[in-house]
């Protein structure tokens, strides 16, 4: 598997195979945590550090890790990295940590970090790992950040409110109004609005998806009659 073109790692993190519109993992703090833009921004940069640092630590050490230890090693790494990422954000982002709360350390339990780790970490090269691992978590804060933005634009009004606690005082300028004095729509902020945020936004994919395909398949036609009647 250690020939898996870069191009194709990229492509299958961000779209073909997306962590949460394809394979739909780690769906609890995907729904619990994006509220708003930030929040998903936030957890979604903690996830994606966490899964290219542990993807790249179990591709090195995989040659001295028997088949019958694996798991329990992967799992204490991806809990080390987790750990030191945790901290750093109760150190430099404190307000923001509180919110987010036990979702941070709950990356540890995320289906997507242990499953890069297992079906692809431990069997690639360290270069082809960590490039893994980024794009899986770039896909997965792709999906945290586009469905924050829509609960929070249907249920605020607003997009990146409370960016200070992310980016500094210089940042509280940064909230954008949609629409003035609007009154918010409770739904969208509350689970049931991210189930429906969630569908919504899995079904526009396999919209464009099968556009895109049809759309192949027709270029396909198209050449194949030219070259007939050449």
């Amino acid at each position: 598997m250690s020939d898996i073109a870069y191009s194709r790692i990229i492509r299958d993190g961000l779209w073909t195979n997306n962590p949460a519109f394809v394979q739909i993992l780690g769906l609890c703090p995907l729904l619990a945590v994006s509220s708003n833009v930030v929040n998903g921004l936030s957890l979604g940069l903690a996830t994606a550090l966490t899964l290219a640092l542990s993807n790249t630590i179990v591709s090195m050490v995989r040659h001295w890790v028997s088949d019958e230890i694996r798991i329990p090693v992967f799992v204490l790494v991806i809990a080390c990295v987790v750990t030191a990422i945790e901290l750093a954000m109760n150190v430099y982002l404190h307000e923001l940590y509180k919110i987010l709360g036990i979702f941070i350390p709950l990356i540890v339990t995320n289906c997507i970090v242990i499953a890069r780790a297992e079906a692809f970490a431990s069997r690639n090269t360290v270069t082809r790992a960590c490039a893994d691992g980024l794009f899986m978590g770039l896909g997965s804060m792709f999906a945290l950040v586009l469905l924050g933005a829509l609960r929070e634009a249907i249920g605020q009004g607003t997009l990146f409110a409370n960016a200070h606690l992310m980016f500094g005082d210089a940042a509280k300028g940064m909230t954008i109004t949609l629409v003035e004095h609007y009154h918010g729509f409770l739904l969208a902020i509350l689970p049931p609005g991210a189930f429906i945020g969630l569908g919504l936004l899995i079904a526009i994919k396999n919209m464009i998806d099968a556009r895109l395909a049809r759309r192949a398949m027709a270029t396909v036609l198209v050449t194949h009659e030219a070259g007939w009647h050449a």
